[in-house]
This record gives C-alpha cells, structure tokens and sequence, in this order.
C-alpha cells in the first residue's frame, strides 16, 4: 500500500469514526433531552380536605377564602367538579389509587385492608417509564411501599405533632424510624423538598405522591394558626337545623326512632358519638355524660326534637369544630406554597404535572353530619384539578365524571404509558388537553361503603350509582362475611361496634339538579318510577362489570333480592 494510499485510509476511518461519535453524541443527547422534557408529576393528596372548604368549588365558606394558594393553582389549570371516590374512607380510598382498582378486585374493602408490594401498581409502572418514585406522608396501607424507589412515611395515620417516619434503612420495615419536631403538614413539606433537592436522582423525571395527615381529626393545628378566624363567625348550613325529608328508614327509623343513633353528628342528636366528644376525648364529663345515654337512646328509640338550647349548642359546636378544621386547611395551603415556590426558583415548575386532590370528602355539618363514610354528596365528592400549562389551558372546567380508580390511569397516560389492562379505571387525559368528553366515557359512578355501623359513627352498610344529575342509594343494613371462614362474621368490637348487628334496608333517591343539597329523598314518588328504573338498571350493570356483586356474600345477596323492586 503507498503512503497515499495509507492516508486516504486513515482518512476514511477518521471520517468515519467522527460519523459514529456524532451518531452516538447526537442519540446520547436525545435521550437526556427526553428525559428533561419527559414531564415531572406530583401527586398531591390531602386526607378529608373536602369540597366545601376551597374557593374555587363555591360552597357556603368560599367567602372565608380558605384555599388561596390551591385556588390559584386550579384555575392556572382544570377543575373537575364531578370527582368521586368510590369509598368515602381512607384505606380502601388510597388502594384504589394505587391499583386503578375497586375494592372486590383489589381485595381492599375497609380499615383493615392492606395492599402488598406486589399490588403497587401505580409506582411500579411510573419506573418502567424511566420515572424515579417517592412517596411522603400518609401511606395507611399496612405493607412497606417497598415499590417506591424512596418513602419517607406515616406510621398508620401519624401523629399531627412530632411526628415520626418509617424511611429505608439497615433494619426490616418498619424499624428504621426518623423523628421529627414540629407539625406534621411543615415536616411531610421538609421532607419532601428535603428529596426532590438533595436525595433524587436529578438526570430523571420524578414521580412523588405526597400525602399530607392534615386536616384529618382531630383537626390539630400548628400553632400559628390559633387567631385564624379566631373573632370570625363561620357560615352554617342550613340542614344542620333541619333535616327536611332528607334520608330513609335505612338512617332515620320507622318514625325517626333511629335518629339518637344513626350518623355521629355536630349536635347531641347521636348520644354515641358527636362533635363535642370527637374532639374532646380527654374531657371525661363531656364523653360519660352522653357515653351512658347511648343504652337510653339504643333501647328507648328518644325522638329527636332540636329545640333552641339545643341550636345554640348545636352552633357554638360548629362554630368551634369548622375553625379547627379549616385551620387545619390553612396550614396546607401555606405548605402548598412552599412546595410551588420550590419548584419555580429551582426552574422545574413549567415541566412539573401537579394534581391535587383529598382522599376523599368530609361532612362540616350537613344534616348534622360530622365524617365521611356516606355517598352524600359531602363526602363521596372530591376535590380534584390538575395544572399543566404546556396541555392543560388555564382557567378550563369540565362536569366530566371521575373516580380515584381513574387517576393511575391518567398518570401513567400523561406519562407516555398505557394503563395496563388490570387497571379498571380509564386515563381522563384527553379530558384534560380538550376539555371534551370522548363518545364513551362512563356517566355514572359507582359507590360502596362496607363497613356496617363502624367506629360509633354508626353509618349502615351501603351502596349505589351516581350520575350527573341523580343518585340513587341502597342501605343493606348488614356485616359481610368472610367467605374463606363462612363461620366468622365481620368483627364487631375491633371497630366499636355496640349496637343492634343490621339496620332496616331501604332506598333513596335524589334529583341532584333540583335539589343539590339532597334534601328530599323522592325514592317512591310516581313521577320518579321510570328514571329510577332505569337507575337500578345501570347499577345492576355496573356491579357486574366492576367485579362489585354480593356473589360471594349470598346473606347480602338475600336483603338486595328481597327489596331490589321495593317502591313505597
């Protein structure tokens, strides 16, 4: 070979080795360039923050302007004002965001459910899509969120002050403890900024769900908010005065004779459990006083009649009950800035997904309810919206319904995924980038509370479906039972159960556009026959393609039977 031969060679070979380097630079770049535009997705999910205790949703306390840094966030994005959970209570609500799944087939009825590292559906697919995972907060599913490529999380439901975290470590969960000092909504915050600044892996897109406790009861605040809305007074609802013909046999009794024990409430109505007691455990004279009656009310069915004394009670409860609770509120909405105000200064907010939402909603009064647990529409609604200005359009609104089943779905789509076929929730994404409903998406929700007469809140057992402008309820008044040991019933006592073991079962319907504060239960009225037909009908189909029969619960099965075709 001549030297010019050899040169042009070597020539060649250079050329094309630069052509290889520049492919692979111009790939390698690509692929961080993906990453870096692949968005960030933070979950943000409050425990009972409900409905009413926003701006932006419009209730009676709007006006006290309680959500300000929320309220901001949501109308930068989309607001769903038909977001409902499908179990108004905090285990089974958090599963079924985990799976994508209702509670038959992911196995997460009630308190006591847990969900394994196997079942930890929604993390498990976020780091297939090049995510890092992190959860903070509450958790509340039993088993360690060992899918996660981090946790920093509650003990069951933590403590409000000083609360301690159960983190990775050297020792089998849950050994590895951090305490903290101070409260729990500013500690869940540092821990959170505390990994997405110094403990992530930063070439990745980050996926963290985090869980704030607050403003779950006891609604203990930080202390800088004891003078908020301290000389306000607080807007009441009309229904906690007045019933109306509001509920059913189910809750009421034959001639109100159940009012004394069904449904924990503001005023001394349920002697078992109201709002004095809910938060003034410790005050022994205020808990035996009314702890002795419930035998009185159990055996001798006292009607209820809220007289004045009992109004101004009833009010000076409330009064103080909605300042701790929206104290609560406050605090997180304080932590809600700091979390934005993070992501903006450190550049990542315009690539950042940001959804809010509470685990479910919360009674502040309404029919002198206090807690959830009910498919009233205090409690089944939740509040949802999602912020993403590169394809979600500030200031957008959808009536589109929803369900915590559909959120995994969602954000795996939003993600560049597919929702695996397990999931029975469906991605709402197109929902959020056109503000359209496509052809088929569902019109109606479905609910089931489980757990019968539970935790001296004393709610029956029920389910029923939801549309947009009806609902339709059927309390089955009964424990299930456990079918791998039919000879053992629900325990009673691990829940604090102590009165009667069923309830009567009955129906109620509400037309929502005419009475959207559910006051007028229309179950039996003529003009309502075929529409509630064709209610149960769709319920029928909903229960069998959600998995949700009583199939293996054939003593429940019995009660549905025998009063499905019950009118008057």
């Amino acid at each position: 070979m001549s030297i010019n031969q050899s040169i042009h060679s070597q020539y060649l070979l250079g050329t094309l080795m630069l052509i290889v380097l520049h492919l692979c630079t111009t790939s390698c770049t690509s692929e961080r360039q993906s990453k870096r535009t692949k968005p960030n997705i933070l979950f943000i999910m409050s425990d009972d923050h409900t409905t009413q205790a926003f701006g932006i949703y419009g209730s009676r306390l709007a006006q006290l302007n309680p959500t300000p840094t929320l309220d901001q966030l949501a109308r930068e994005g989309m607001i769903f004002d038909h977001c409902f959970v499908n179990n108004s209570i905090c285990v089974p609500s958090r599963a079924a965001i985990i799976t994508g799944q209702h509670a038959q087939t992911n196995g997460v009825i009630d308190l006591a459910g847990s969900i394994t590292v196997a079942q930890q559906y929604l993390p498990q697919e976020m780091k297939k899509l090049g995510y890092q995972t992190a959860i903070v907060g509450k958790w509340h599913l039993k088993n360690e969120p060992a899918s996660f490529d981090y946790y920093h999380v509650l003990p069951g439901q933590g403590k409000y002050y000083d609360p301690e975290f159960r983190v990775q470590g050297d020792n089998p969960w849950p050994q590895n403890i951090v305490q903290t000092t101070g409260h729990s909504s500013d500690m869940i915050t540092e821990a959170s900024l505390d990994w997405l600044e110094n403990k992530r892996d930063k070439s990745k897109p980050f996926f963290l769900m985090h869980h704030f406790k607050a403003p779950h009861d006891d609604f203990e605040y930080a202390p800088r908010y004891e003078d908020y809305l301290a000389e306000t007074f607080i807007p009441e609802p009309e229904s906690l005065y007045e019933i109306g013909n509001h509920g059913s046999e189910a809750i009421r009794g034959r001639s109100d004779s159940l009012t004394r024990i069904i449904g924990s409430s503001v005023s001394h109505r349920n002697v078992i459990r109201n709002q004095a007691m809910n938060i003034y455990w410790n005050d022994t004279s205020i808990y035996k006083k009314y702890h002795n009656a419930r035998d009185i009310a159990a055996n001798e069915y006292i009607k209820w009649e809220m007289d004045d004394k009992e109004r101004s009670y009833a009010s000076q409860v409330y009064q103080d009950y909605l300042k701790k609770y929206l104290r609560c509120v406050k605090g997180v909405d304080d932590n809600m800035t700091r979390l934005i105000d993070y992501l903006n200064e450190s550049g990542q907010l315009e690539n950042t997904i940001i959804i809010y939402t509470g685990d479910q909603g919360f009674m502040l009064g309404e029919h002198d309810y206090i807690d959830k647990r009910r498919m009233y529409e205090e409690s089944m609604r939740m509040p949802f919206f999602v912020y993403y200005p590169k394809s979600i359009t500030a200031g957008s609104r959808t009536d589109a319904i929803i369900n915590n089943t559909d959120f995994a779905p969602t954000m795996i789509e939003m993600a560049g995924g597919t929702a695996p076929p397990y999931m029975q929730g469906r991605s709402f994404r197109s929902i959020l980038e056109t503000g359209k409903e496509p052809p088929d998406w569902p019109q109606a929700t479905y609910y089931r509370y489980w757990m019968h007469l539970a935790h001296r809140h004393q709610n029956p057992a029920h389910f029923g479906i939801r549309t947009k402008d009806q609902k339709l309820i059927f309390y089955y008044g009964k424990y299930w039972v456990d079918t791998d040991d039919p000879n053992a019933t629900w325990n009673q006592n691990s829940w604090g159960n102590d009165f009667a073991n069923h309830t009567p079962p009955a129906w109620e319907f509400y037309d929502l556009k005419a009475d959207p504060k559910e006051m007028n239960n229309l179950h039996g009225h003529a003009d309502y026959k075929e529409i509630i037909g064709n209610l149960k009908n769709q319920l029928t189909r909903l229960r069998q393609d959600l998995n949700e029969t009583d199939a293996k619960y054939p003593h429940i099965q019995e009660v549905i039977d025998a009063h499905w075709d019950d009118w008057e």
